[in-house]
């Protein structure tokens, strides 16, 4: 898994992206709508800032921001770490570790293509326990 191009991790992910000016309260209301830990703050095309759940915690709730007044621009990180698409998963791993994220955005000649997260390191694993889960659900509901 970790040798896999990070383009393989996001070939068919819709990116959650939102200008500077969005309100901190309406980016958690987009992300989670898309069930999503982050989301990618552009200027046109290109990736400016990302957001993420742990900066809503720390840069604004902890701080004691109105979370509907403050913007993106006010608590994103700025010029965020990225990885180039053709490089391996591992790579991407490694700047979460080493910087201490959890999520890095993908580009490609300079265009956002995704974001890849420490989550995806579970990959097949955790879609295995998404399908029992679901499973065990479904067992649930027909024994009532």
């Amino acid at each position: 898994m970790p040798n896999r191009p990070a383009r393989q991790l996001v070939k068919n992910q819709r990116i959650l992206t939102a200008a500077a000016t969005l309100s901190v309260s309406e980016a958690a209301t987009a992300m989670r709508d898309a069930k999503v830990g982050a989301i990618m703050v552009v200027n046109g095309p290109r990736l400016v800032g990302i957001f993420t759940e742990r900066d809503a915690l720390y840069r604004v709730l902890a701080a004691g921001k109105d979370p509907r007044r403050t913007t993106l621009a006010d608590v994103m990180t700025v010029n965020p770490a990225t990885i180039e698409a053709d490089l391996p998963f591992g790579q991407a791993l490694h700047i979460m570790y080493e910087r201490g994220f959890r999520h890095v955005p993908v580009v490609e000649d300079g265009q956002l293509v995704g974001m890849v997260s420490a989550r995806d390191a579970l990959g097949p694993e955790m879609e295995q326990v998404k399908a029992e889960l679901l499973e065990r659900e479904h067992i649930t509901e027909i024994l009532g």
